[in-house]
């Protein structure tokens, strides 16, 4: 049984040349069919004259380049103007002179060099044509043939606005890939940053600490092991994101939901931040990426901690609300001592745009009474 849903799509599988072929086809059946003898464009008006052997030839000469209109533009528009010809001169009259204006706007559509060269030959050419018509017997006069002059233009003009509304169109869709390309490679950036920055920053301060603990073995191997499980986690996630980036790989990346959260604040205290965490609520069934959002906030304001307050005391809030989930990170001061190199400012701005675009409210500065906030509303997308 033929899927009828699927017929466009095999139709436009299949070769231009064979896709064109049919209006060809169908002004030749038509141009054969009795009735409509002496039906078609009578260009001269002059007398007319009954289908004989040259007239088969001039049928093949105006019909069958249809099938390569747009293909070779020019040879169809050539090979038709000339059938044209034959057919006004010998009077046959048949519906296959519709063909011109077609050949016309195909050629002004999708002829890519010579357009103009092609305009003029053709424009000089009607002009001995219209002197052989006119002596011919024709009662057109001059008006008549630049009347039919004026008419044909009209189909290179239509082809010529086709051109330009489709290369328009391929410019535009050229744009939005480029678009969407800079917005994925933003995107990716920031994950990169924020996986990357938060691991690393993680194991700099873990194999600090452990300079400090050769005389304690087991303090020691537990640091090290922390180290390890570390370093397992960031090739983890860097694998997943380098998946996105595998055009081969069927499946999206996995990015952690905010009820991951628990884990990062162990992997904080395991590098020796004292970290309070708190979460109220229940969050979505169902993780979006608002729940994502969330997740990379905590993230980037814990590595920040690491990296400029270490040994402050941190409190991680979580709250879940129906429709947005809120996040707060505080750092009581500046710590002990820095573990790690000045940031970019790169992490904090990134999320700023992140919570913007799915509409919520974001915000990261110094707090009254010391130390700092970062603090995060977030729409979940739930309706509840």
């Amino acid at each position: 049984m033929i899927d009828l849903r699927r017929v466009p799509d095999r139709w436009r599988s299949l070769d231009v040349t064979v896709r064109d072929f049919p209006l060809g086809l169908l002004l030749a059946v038509a141009s054969l069919v009795p009735a409509l003898h002496d039906r078609g464009t009578q260009l001269g008006d002059l007398p007319g004259r009954p289908m004989d052997g040259f007239a088969v030839v001039v049928l093949a000469l105006e019909c069958l380049p249809l099938a390569v209109r747009r293909r070779w533009p020019a040879v169809c528009l050539l090979l038709v103007s000339v059938g044209f010809a034959a057919d006004q001169l010998r009077g046959y009259h048949m519906v296959a002179g519709t063909a011109l204006p077609v050949a016309l706007l195909s050629a002004a559509a999708y002829l890519e060099r010579h357009r103009l060269t092609m305009l003029v030959v053709l424009s000089v050419a009607y002009v001995p044509l219209s002197f052989a018509l006119d002596r011919g017997g024709s009662r057109e006069g001059v008006t008549g043939f630049v009347t039919f002059y004026l008419a044909v233009a009209i189909a290179w003009g239509a082809g010529a606005w086709l051109r330009t509304t489709r290369r328009a169109e391929v410019e535009q869709r050229r744009h939005v890939a480029e678009r969407t390309r800079a917005a994925e490679r933003t995107r990716i950036a920031g994950e990169l940053h924020d996986i990357v920055t938060h691991h690393v920053t993680a194991m700099v301060v873990q194999a600090e600490a452990a300079r400090y603990l050769t005389a304690a073995p087991e303090r020691l191997d537990q640091t090290l092991t922390a180290i390890t499980d570390t370093g397992r986690r960031a090739i983890t996630d860097l694998r997943h994101l380098l998946d996105l980036l595998n055009p081969e790989h069927g499946t999206e990346p996995r990015t952690p939901p905010v009820g991951e959260v628990h884990a990062l604040v162990e992997q904080a205290r395991q590098a020796g931040q004292p970290v309070e965490f708190r979460e109220d609520g229940t969050a979505a069934q169902l993780p979006g990426s608002g729940e994502a959002a969330a997740y990379r906030v905590v993230q980037e304001a814990l590595t920040n901690a690491l990296k400029h307050a270490h040994g402050a005391r941190t409190t991680v809030h979580v709250q879940h609300g129906g429709r947005q989930t809120t996040v707060e990170v505080s750092t009581d001061g500046p710590g002990s001592r820095s573990v790690a190199p000045g940031g970019s400012g790169r992490g904090l701005a990134g999320l700023r745009e992140r919570v913007g675009v799915l509409g919520g409210e974001f915000s990261a500065g110094a707090r009254p009474g010391g130390g700092f906030l970062v603090r995060a509303s977030i729409p979940t997308g739930s309706q509840s």
